[in-house]
């Protein structure tokens, strides 16, 4: 009976529930109520929960201690010199005058990393994000887009908070404060919030700071998921009653070779003036083209069910699973958050206010609420537009006009993604 309570005994002090007790597991506990907050948003609320839902229980995977789910692989054996190692590792190149060593092949050497480290290099090598866009691609109809192509401008003006936030946070790094330093890549990384896309966010941030994902993923879903929130304030700040109450005239109808040219076209020239940006806005495309050419029946759905619902999984549970409290409970993640709220309010009041010069300059045939569907949070963006306008004359109908604006913006954040992966990459 002593031996069972000893060896009871022995297992509870190895245990998770110990390490709450022990240094830093405070910070662990914290984490993981977090973690329960964002899923009750996501469950209850229903706040993105397809992302948010996933990426909230990665982040408590991790933070329970001893799990080892995003471990790295480890050598067993840690050679303490070049001739210690040659001594165990015949294929070592040996410099003894510096003591370095190069092992080249040993894999029978190594413990295996977790389950969820193995996932995430999907995340790090940059392949999750452009399969969602893929599946993106499939869903989307660029058909307003085409038949306004002045919608180009206002997804474009929505950007203006990815740029702007960029300046100010490397601004504050100027200041000084400790813990409130970025690098020009994490500041890049941060601003890309304000185009309120989660996958182009995380493909920026994975390229440029991946020490940072955690606490940017969840501000940019977050954000994302607060879109009829944050915007409709914004949006009646910055107009009249008056260009509210304007009804746009019904836009063109859009042929299917017009359609099928213009994920082409776009790849052609997006791409080529902005190579980064190839790999966003050429999956989207791609599946577009799917779409469009009514040909891969089969594809589109593989693209827009099976293959889109899988890498969500993926991304959202390895990207929650980066947020651990070494990282996460910070200053730094603080001024994160700050920081990509401003970028989506600025994106948002940049889209109105190009949608009100809009109004001016087509002597009022433009309702200015359209603007703010510039940022890409695809298609509750547009609702939005639609709700307000609404809201002043029940008839109006800005749902489809909104549209254009709103798929020109994952167009534009693609773009801003890649010339800030082009400068700082």
């Amino acid at each position: 009976m002593s031996m069972f309570l000893e060896s009871m005994g022995d297992m509870l002090t190895q245990s998770g529930f110990a390490a709450f007790f022990q240094d830093g597991g405070w910070k662990n506990l914290i984490m993981i109520a977090i973690a329960c907050v964002l899923m009750y948003l996501a469950i209850v609320k229903q706040y993105e929960p397809l992302l948010l839902l996933p990426i909230a229980f990665g982040m408590l995977l991790v933070n329970i201690p001893l799990g080892g789910v995003m471990d790295y692989p480890k050598m067993i054996f840690e050679p303490q010199s070049a001739m210690d190692a040659a001594k165990h590792f015949p294929l070592i190149d040996v410099n003894t005058g510096t003591e370095t060593f190069q092992v080249f092949q040993n894999l029978e050497k190594q413990t295996n990393g977790g389950l969820l480290y193995y996932l995430y290099q999907g995340v790090k090598l940059g392949i999750y994000p452009p399969l969602i866009f893929l599946g993106i691609g499939c869903m989307t109809d660029f058909g307003p887009l085409i038949a306004n192509p002045k919608s180009f401008i206002l997804g474009a003006a929505a950007q203006l908070g990815i740029f702007i936030t960029f300046i100010g946070a490397l601004a504050i790094s100027e200041i000084g404060i400790p813990g409130l330093t970025f690098t020009p890549e994490q500041a890049a990384s941060i601003a890309i919030i304000g185009g309120a896309d989660g996958p182009t966010a995380i493909y920026t941030t994975g390229k440029l700071a991946p020490e940072l994902l955690g606490p940017i993923a969840v501000a940019a879903y977050s954000y994302m998921a607060l879109v009829p929130v944050i915007q409709p304030p914004i949006m009646k700040l910055l107009t009249t009653k008056k260009e509210r109450l304007v009804v746009m005239e019904q836009l063109r109808p859009v042929s299917k070779t017009e359609k099928i040219l213009f994920p082409i076209i776009v790849t052609l020239v997006v791409c080529c003036l902005v190579p980064s940006a190839t790999p966003l806005i050429g999956m989207l495309m791609l599946g577009n083209l799917f779409k469009e050419s009514g040909v891969v029946d089969r594809l589109v759905k593989t693209a827009q069910n099976e293959l889109m619902n899988i890498v969500t999984i993926f991304l959202g549970v390895t990207v929650g699973a980066t947020a651990n409290a070494e990282t996460f409970l910070s200053p730094q993640t603080i001024a994160i958050i700050f920081l990509g709220l401003f970028a989506f309010c600025v994106g948002t009041a940049g889209g109105v206010l190009f949608g009100k010069l809009m109004y001016i300059f087509t002597k009022g045939k433009v309702n200015p609420l359209i603007g703010s569907a510039g940022v890409s949070a695809v298609p509750m963006a547009a609702r939005v537009s639609q709700k307000v306008g609404a809201a002043e004359k029940p008839t109006n109908f800005l749902l489809m006009h909104a549209m254009g604006p709103n798929v020109a913006g994952v167009i534009g954040s693609g773009v801003a993604a890649g010339v800030l992966i082009s400068i700082f990459g």
